[in-house]
């Protein structure tokens, strides 16, 4: 199997501290850089940090936060989780990431996509019936400015642009990554758009996306694109055992979907279905070695080469996540990479 890149995901998710009380925002965000300093210390691939605007969740600005972990460390690639695109400026966004990729020295890599909440649509002022075309839209200029500055373009949506430089340009290659949850137009956009796959996979057998990497792979052949490294979104945590691993998590994660599910809609969650997703599902919950196999059986079936651990999931304190952090780049991805390497 060729080189493989495991990475880490995290929202910025509001954790409790020493006296069993949230923390406030302004230190999760501090929490989350020296995260991210740890994870380069270790050789882990990827850093990604989610957009969201709740009360949940502290990460709004990303690529600020991004930029800060930027001058603390030297190797590991910085990006998002996703970057909400449906209710930014493409122009901007290009231009933060291009400023981002300047001061780290080329690590720079943007996962674009719509996000799983809408909060950002009203908080903006656009409009829940324009989703489609909104991302469709700005996507395409996007993608487009990526590839070529000048650049001539136009939509329903803003002005026309008509030869128009954007600075700072880019002065190393950037890859540009966009989050998809697992509809076939979805998939065949990011081919259009000559773009890397990013599959959101957060519930359920994760062999079921088998149909969606092929899809991606006959789409490439059919418009004449490269086949791009295509990479996975899970959630995961990691402890000395699976019965620690299992026991800690679960109280956060219960919290979270509950949360979740009551704003949703969704049946209350149980620890029985909690189980269940760790042991056939995308919940990569366990022992170092555990997590290790189900990640490498998962990247082994579906053929990809990028998997992002989302490793905070609801308010697990600080000091459990660098715990977790640490097994997944000191034990975790050696494991994965040799086992793949077979």
């Amino acid at each position: 199997m060729a080189a493989v890149e495991l990475g880490l995901d995290t929202f910025g998710d509001v954790s409790l501290g020493a006296n069993g009380q949230l923390k406030p925002m302004d230190q999760v965000l501090r929490d989350v850089v020296d995260e991210a300093v740890l994870a380069d210390e270790l050789g882990i691939h990827f850093i990604g940090l989610g957009e969201h605007h709740r009360s949940d969740f502290a990460i709004a600005a990303p690529e600020i936060l991004l930029a800060a972990i930027a001058t603390r460390t030297t190797k590991i690639k910085l990006g998002t989780a996703v970057t909400v695109l449906s209710s930014d400026d493409p122009i901007r966004v290009f231009q933060r990431f291009s400023t981002l990729n300047a001061l780290s020295n080329g690590r720079a890599e943007p996962i674009l996509g719509r996000g799983s909440f809408t909060e950002s649509y009203p908080l903006f002022g656009y409009d829940l019936q324009d989703y489609e075309l909104l991302f469709e839209e700005k996507l395409d200029l996007f993608a487009t400015l990526a590839k070529q500055n000048p650049v001539s373009w136009q939509g329903q949506h803003r002005s026309p642009l008509v030869n128009q430089s954007v600075y700072p340009p880019l002065g190393q290659p950037m890859a540009v990554w966009v989050g998809v949850g697992g509809s076939p137009e979805s998939v065949v956009r990011v081919v259009r758009q000559d773009l890397q796959l990013m599959l959101a996979i957060i519930g359920g057998d994760p062999r079921r996306f088998a149909p969606y990497v092929d899809l991606y792979q006959r789409a490439c052949a059919q418009l004449g694109h490269p086949v791009r490294p295509i990479g996975i979104h899970s959630p995961g945590f990691v402890a000395n055992t699976d019965q620690e691993a299992r026991e800690m998590l679960w109280p956060h994660y219960a919290e979270m979907f509950g949360r979740i599910g009551r704003e949703r809609g969704w049946p209350p969650t149980t620890k029985d279905r909690y189980l269940d997703e760790i042991a056939h599902g995308s919940l990569y919950v366990g022992s170092p070695e555990t997590v290790a196999r189900k990640i490498a059986a998962t990247m082994r079936a579906l053929g990809v080469q990028r998997f992002d651990m989302k490793y905070s999931t609801g308010p697990v304190p600080h000091g459990q996540l660098l715990d977790c952090i640490r097994l997944y780049g000191e034990k975790v991805i050696p494991m994965v990479q040799d086992m793949l390497a077979q």
